[in-house]
């Protein structure tokens, strides 16, 4: 791909109201989960990553209070297209009307005019890769000299948490196979490649036939799938990756794919090899996923905390769709 310099980011999570917050939590491990509002149907509060805003609101209202505050954080002047990442269309318990409205409502309460480019992609976790290929497009062919991609969901909605405890997939006082719901916003502002910049170099997809649910066992093909196409793309391989950030959220689903992509990608062994997880710190935060990983390698590059210049970036949605992202830092080796 033609590479995509990662200029400015903003974020609003459980561990931090702004980007350098949030990251900086995140580098330390701090942990943004604690008791909810909500019960499970064992009558214990389900724990999850609620965001604190100094006006408690909720649904779509706090998805817009979420978004405004990341977006403001990077949003460069001038008539820029935002791509928006929200909740897949099939998220039981999804708030009404996104699609349609929420980007233009941001934009009228950023009092910002966003550009006729701008846009929405309702798939969740893997999103983030979508708006990013498309963000390519627009710099490098339609010559916007910034491109912001952002994301924000929660997880902490009554019928959504219904849902997914039905299908013990919720970490809750019955079940300790499952993940912790979250809520954030998280934007990265993009260009054309700088110098000492950190890159956007690759991009890839894939298919999982053994998602969760399918009976089919798991072997890691579609993330596999997608890793590979994304390190083509960056014209490299796993051996240049110094370090991952995975969407991995306390399932153990989510862990085994991750250690079975790496078991059969890698072909020299590493001493070490680091992988992230925000979700730990944060819990699930769906559609926010990508560019809240963006933000993370984007304040460990610029402060020199990554573990080297290569990342690899991966991304799993529950109906089987993968997503890969290679970054890495101008100048590194």
């Amino acid at each position: 791909m033609r590479p995509l310099a990662v200029l400015a980011s903003g974020m609003v999570t459980s561990v931090g109201p702004t980007a350098p917050a949030s990251c900086a939590a995140i580098r330390a491990a701090v942990r943004g989960i604690a008791d909810t509002r909500f019960m499970d149907r064992g009558g214990e509060w389900i724990r999850g990553g609620a965001v604190p805003l100094d006006t408690p609101v909720r649904g779509r209202e706090k998805l817009l209070e979420l978004a405004v505050s990341a977006i403001g954080e990077c949003l460069p002047p001038g008539k820029v297209p935002v791509l928006l990442c929200l909740p897949e269309a099939e998220r039981p318990g999804r708030l009404d009307g996104l699609d349609e409205s929420l980007l233009w409502e941001l934009a009228k309460r950023l009092k910002a005019d966003f550009h006729e480019h701008s846009m929405v992609f309702a798939d969740g976790r893997v999103a983030g890769a979508q708006a990013l290929r498309r963000a390519e497009q627009l710099v490098h062919e339609s010559k916007h000299p910034r491109v912001v991609v952002a994301g924000v969901d929660t997880f902490l909605v009554g019928p959504t948490l219904a849902a997914y405890e039905k299908r013990e997939r919720l970490m809750t006082s019955r079940n300790s196979d499952g993940f912790l719901p979250g809520e954030a916003a998280a934007a990265v502002a993009l260009g054309p490649a700088e110098s000492g910049a950190l890159l956007c170099v690759g991009i890839g997809f894939g298919t999982e036939k053994a998602f969760g649910g399918s009976g089919e066992p798991l072997r890691g093909d579609g993330l596999l799938e997608a890793a590979r196409a994304a390190l083509a793309d960056a014209g490299t391989t796993f051996d240049a990756i110094d370090y991952r950030i995975s969407d991995a959220c306390g399932e153990q689903y989510g862990m085994k794919e991750a250690a079975l992509v790496v078991g059969r990608g890698l072909r020299q062994r590493k001493t070490t090899f680091p992988i992230w997880q925000p979700a730990e710190c944060l819990g699930e935060v769906g559609a926010a996923t990508v560019p809240v990983a963006l933000a993370v390698a984007l304040a460990a590059a610029r402060k020199d905390y990554a573990p080297g210049p290569g990342v690899l970036c991966h991304v799993s949605g529950d109906d089987g769709a993968r997503a890969a992202i290679v970054l890495r830092k101008e100048g590194g080796a």
